[in-house]
């Protein structure tokens, strides 16, 4: 057989048994991932968000629409998951984030966009949203809603983190800066429970 059919045909082997590990860890593709589907369809969304300039309002918008993502993959780690922990966290994370939604539309709803415009603020939030997409896009999916859940849960919660803490640096307004410091708060505990979740139950 000639040397290039012979390497072509040991990158198609290699290629086809990427699925498992030496280990016997299984993996699924991306496009499998009802969770990668959700993440996916809510960077579109973010990515073609209006921007008005100022960074309380569209710090708002923006953390409407990412809040939108944790609560419908957390909606189908309730539908999917066996973990009872995951699912409690799954819960306590819709709980949390459709109060947030809630005060941020009240926000906007009272807070017309003014000058001065502060474009730092809309070029860094967006370099936080495509870090987390290339974070997410790295993970390994293993099929397990509640262990993939929990991967995933990691970067999204990660990037509200860094989301709000510009916000801190560059917002205008108390309500969206008090808002902010309490998503930072919430979000470095949950990361952590992730954390300690995915050890206990590591699958490589």
């Amino acid at each position: 057989m000639p040397l290039l059919a012979l390497s072509l045909l040991g990158a198609t082997l290699s290629f086809t048994s990427c699925d498992k590990d030496d280990n016997g860890l299984e993996l699924i593709g991306h496009d499998e991932s009802v969770y990668m589907r959700n993440m996916h369809e809510g960077m579109a969304m973010m990515e073609s968000m209006p921007k008005t300039g100022d960074p309380d309002n569209d710090y708002s918008t923006m953390m409407i629409m990412h809040h939108q993502i944790a609560i419908k993959n957390s909606q189908e780690e309730l539908k999917s998951g066996k973990s009872a922990e995951m699912k409690a966290m799954a819960q306590s994370i819709i709980d949390k984030q459709q109060a947030e939604i809630a005060q941020f539309n009240a926000f906007l709803a009272g807070h017309p966009a003014h000058a001065p415009a502060v474009p730092e603020f809309n070029a860094l939030q967006m370099m936080n949203m495509m870090q987390m997409m290339k974070a997410v896009d790295l993970r390994p999916l293993t099929g397990d809603p509640d262990f993939d859940f929990a991967q995933l849960m990691i970067d999204h919660h990660q990037a509200a983190v860094e989301n709000s803490d510009a916000l801190l640096k560059f917002g205008r307004e108390n309500a969206t800066k008090a808002l902010a410091q309490q998503i930072i708060t919430d979000q470095k505990m949950e990361i952590k429970m992730l954390q300690d979740y995915l050890l206990a139950n590591k699958k490589y």
